[in-house]
């Protein structure tokens, strides 16, 4: 069973339609005891860093999360829900992440860096870096849909796959058991759904 974490920041049910489509059994649920008891993790997320940690230390599920990542169960964050996976973020001030991830997050480019449009939105080729159980399934050079205004910077032992918008930005990111996609795979067509099917075999 994956738990998708529900805390009021998410593509929630497009996660859970996809995850159905592929067979794999899956919950919606805010309940800590119910992320316990879950397989895997997987932790959405849309809007801005503050706001979203905000709420998970409302609910108290981030003391869940961590618990369970650190226990080597098996974690994904999706967009926002992967910058959270992340020491701090710069975003409209500094901010303490879940620190499952080391690294910080910060805005894409500096203003007039690059004649490129922020937020990156649309699709956008993934570059493999470094072999990762989520993107076994995937061949190299594969496009997915992204939608984010920040990225994550990160030592290069914990990047995975990497798209180039101006510059190289970590697409997907992994410590152990815990992995990141800074797109969305539940909008990533065909692609998207490989890596879901990769996440659930983890």
């Amino acid at each position: 069973m994956i738990a998708i974490v529900d805390y009021g920041v998410g593509n929630l049910f497009s996660i859970k339609r996809s995850l159905d489509y592929l067979g794999i059994p899956c919950e919606i649920t805010g309940d800590a005891g119910k992320l316990r008891a879950a397989d895997k993790i997987i932790l959405p997320g849309v809007g801005a860093f503050r706001d979203a940690m905000g709420k998970l230390k409302a609910t108290g599920l981030n003391e869940a999360i961590i618990d369970e990542a650190q226990s080597g169960k098996p974690l994904l964050g999706i967009c926002l829900g992967m910058q959270l996976l992340f020491t701090k973020s710069l975003e409209y001030g500094e901010y303490t992440g879940l620190n499952l991830i080391p690294g910080e997050v910060s805005p894409l480019f500096s203003d007039g860096e690059y004649d490129l449009k922020v937020p990156q939105i649309g699709w956008n080729k993934l570059n493999i870096v470094k072999p990762s159980p989520i993107l076994k399934y995937l061949d190299d050079g594969e496009y997915v849909y992204f939608v984010h205004s920040y990225s994550a910077k990160t030592d290069k032992r914990y990047v995975a796959a990497v798209t180039e918008y101006g510059a190289s930005v970590t697409a997907v990111a992994q410590n152990g058991g815990v992995f990141g996609a800074q797109f969305h795979p539940e909008k990533s067509g065909g692609a998207g759904l490989k890596i879901l099917k990769a996440f659930s075999e983890v």
